[in-house]
């Protein structure tokens, strides 16, 4: 009996936890294109087909290169940049916060390691405001829909918005800020794809049977998670194309002025979206006169803002750590703007 009444809430929840899934959006979004605007149904999905199979050479050799870095514990050499002067950990911090293959949920922990273990609050600043902004695999898929001098702008903005959180922070705490940043951390249940940390990086990992198994699982994992998100971002885009006229985007994030950088980094906070759905909205916003600083300054802004980077931030440090967080990370957003769009 207690498995009858248990089964019906079991199905229920697993029919929800579907639901919310990108693949069930995409299902939703081309119904309603076929019953509201039936002639347009095939435009979108072309729209939105041939756009994926152009980015899929990206999503493979992203897939495989996130698959390498994980499979043979590059994590390791993260934590190399936190060792040595104040100043050098924010310079590696910065750096390797761009290249770190971790999962949203593994930043916990291992910040949270860090700060209790000493490591100045500077440099992990410099990490926490680069690493939501490009990896290896949204590298290649920026570049895939926006463009290489656009996705090494991001790159470049990245380390630099880094650097700039650091020093910042530095000054900030040699003038008496954030004596005691962290809170009291507890550490929750993750989702288990963390390896065991060595002592260094195995680069030939197919010498050992658990670590090709280990690459095999995430390249199916990484591979589907790029896919159903990108194909949900390219009907997003196809969508906007069709029914969102160009003279509106143009007037509200057009033109070359400063105004409508800071608009798109005002927008982007809030309006988060994961830096693998941004480079092909971006891409169709552009299209239809969103400037190139505009663009910048929207998706920096929107990956600072994330859930799992402000998340991992508001769990481990006090009110005002996060704070100084956002403002950094939106006041770098609008330089950034204003930077690439001069270039």
């Amino acid at each position: 009996m207690a498995e009858l009444t248990q089964n019906p809430k079991v199905q229920a929840k697993a029919a929800l936890e579907l639901i919310k899934t990108p693949w069930a959006v995409i299902v939703a979004i081309l119904i309603a294109v076929a019953v509201l605007d039936p002639g347009n149904w095939g435009e979108v999905v072309v729209f939105a087909g041939k756009a994926l199979a152009h980015t899929g050479q990206y999503i493979l050799f992203a897939v495989l290169l996130l698959s390498y870095l994980r499979a043979t514990g590059a994590e390791v050499m993260v934590a190399r940049a936190f060792e040595g002067r104040e100043t050098r950990m924010i310079f590696l911090a910065a750096l390797f916060g761009g290249l770190a293959p971790f999962c949203s949920c593994e930043v916990i922990p291992f910040i949270a390691g860090l700060l209790a273990l000493g490591a100045p609050l500077s440099a992990v600043m410099a990490f926490w405001l680069s690493s939501p902004l490009i990896d290896p695999p949204t590298l290649l898929i920026t570049a895939g829909a926006l463009g290489w001098p656009f996705a090494i702008g991001k790159a470049v903005a990245a380390v630099a918005l880094g650097l700039f959180g650091g020093f910042v922070v530095r000054a900030l705490m040699r003038g008496g800020a954030f004596a005691e940043p962290l809170r009291v951390y507890k550490p929750a249940g993750c989702c288990g794809c963390g390896p065991k940390q060595d002592d260094k990086p195995v680069w030939k990992f197919w010498q050992e049977p658990e670590r090709r198994t280990r690459f095999r699982a995430e390249f199916v994992q990484n591979g589907m998670f790029l896919l159903k998100w990108l194909a949900l971002a390219y009907v997003l885009e196809a969508l906007l194309v069709s029914y969102v006229p160009a003279d509106l985007i143009a007037r509200v994030v057009g033109g070359e002025g400063v105004v409508p950088i800071v608009i798109a980094a005002l927008v982007g906070m809030p309006a988060y979206l994961n830096s693998y759905v941004a480079p092909p909205l971006l891409a169709g916003l552009t299209e239809q006169g969103m400037s190139a600083g505009a663009a910048m300054s929207f998706m920096i802004a929107g990956a600072v803002s994330s859930i799992p980077a402000m998340a991992a931030v508001w769990s481990l440090v006090k009110p005002r750590v996060f704070a100084t967080y956002l403002g950094l990370g939106i006041t770098g957003a609008i330089i950034s703007g204003i930077v690439f769009q001069m270039i």
